[in-house]
């Protein structure tokens, strides 16, 4: 895929946007201005951008999706015609990627960092949204099931209505199951997946320390992580990214841990910025990575040396543990403490 990377669309952006409006749908379907106008006005997170990175100062909008939100379970005139703040139903009104940069993988990549974000934000139930028939399968490839012929009317076809229902929050405990008692004694745990996550190995556990779990990139000299980076949590085992995909970087410490509370025993402890620690960079976006999930945004730490921004931190996306990194919001570098992933040697 090109050099892309998803933001919101600001209000300044809306004539750009309008323009790829009219380009992407035939006039009876396309949005008016006014419209537009009217979701970023009132739904402003909930209008991603797709941009391409022509230069570091010159991102060219290409695509977006936006939306608006609604009570209704379903689509229909009434829950797409307004937007009403709190509710739990994303309704998508425009997918679109202008011609010259369709299949290229980007529309799949804007779709699933949306979904990805509105997941992460822990607020919404369900994502709706209306088709035509020969993008059912684009939409089956993103996670979208089928619901039926809709009863909106919007031009002079048929539309089609698909529905994703977003998992919980990241941020939000497990709640373990009680063992059903039908079961025989020791039944679950014989289930459970054995294998690779046994050898996974702590940074502490090898001599030479980092420079043992890294290697020589041979086409341009950077080191990379030399095994697949495994969730911390002991009886996890998830692959947080994959070998060869990290740049190892030494850089000043983050205050990531919330003050005054103690850390989870499978976490290391960082050292206090402006001290310095071994990170892996991933760029440029999510994607990158095997499984991985993120907070909402906040507030950076008050060190000098640290991000000015809002951050979002990088936690397990199967078991919530975190946070392992971290990521400015809206931002394309995504780091990993060294310290704090096992290792699949």
């Amino acid at each position: 895929m090109e050099n892309v990377l998803f933001r919101n669309v600001s209000s300044n952006e809306l004539e750009r946007a309008i323009e790829i409006e009219c380009e992407c749908f035939p006039p009876d379907e396309a949005a008016s201005l006014e419209s537009l106008i009217y979701r970023q006005a009132h739904a402003p997170d909930l209008f991603l951008g797709a941009y391409l990175a022509k230069s570091p100062e010159h991102h060219e909008l290409i695509g977006y999706v936006c939306s608006t939100l609604s009570p209704s379970q379903s689509l229909t005139h009434d829950s797409m015609s307004k937007h009403v703040l709190g509710s739990s139903s994303v309704c998508v009104h425009s997918v679109t990627i202008i011609p010259a940069h369709r299949r290229k993988g980007i529309a799949s990549a804007l779709l699933r960092e949306y979904i990805s974000r509105l997941s992460a934000a822990g607020e919404y139930e369900r994502i709706l949204l209306i088709t035509h028939q020969e993008l059912r399968q684009f939409y089956d490839g993103v996670g979208f099931e089928f619901v039926g012929l809709s009863p909106v009317q919007h031009g002079l076809r048929p539309w089609y209505e698909m529905r994703k229902v977003l998992p919980r929050s990241e941020m939000t405990p497990s709640v373990p199951l009680e063992q059903p008692q039908s079961l025989p004694p020791g039944l679950l745990d014989a289930l459970k997946p054995s294998g690779r996550k046994a050898t996974a190995r702590i940074l502490q556990s090898f001599p030479g320390g980092v420079q043992d779990v890294c290697t020589l990139h041979s086409g341009d000299g950077v080191l990379k992580n030399k095994y697949d980076l495994i969730c911390p949590r002991t009886g996890c085992g998830c692959v947080i990214l994959k070998s060869g995909v990290g740049d190892l970087d030494e850089r000043a410490s983050v205050e990531m841990d919330p003050p005054n509370k103690p850390i989870h025993p499978d976490l290391t402890l960082l050292p206090a910025p402006p001290a310095t620690t071994h990170w892996w960079l991933i760029r440029p976006s999510p994607f990158a990575f095997e499984n991985i999930g993120f907070t909402r945004p906040v507030p950076p730490g008050d060190k000098s040396s640290e991000p000015t921004k809002k951050l979002k931190l990088l936690i397990c996306a199967e078991c919530d543990l975190g946070p392992l990194g971290w990521t400015e919001e809206g931002g394309t570098e995504f780091w990993l403490a060294c310290s704090r992933m096992r290792y699949s040697a």
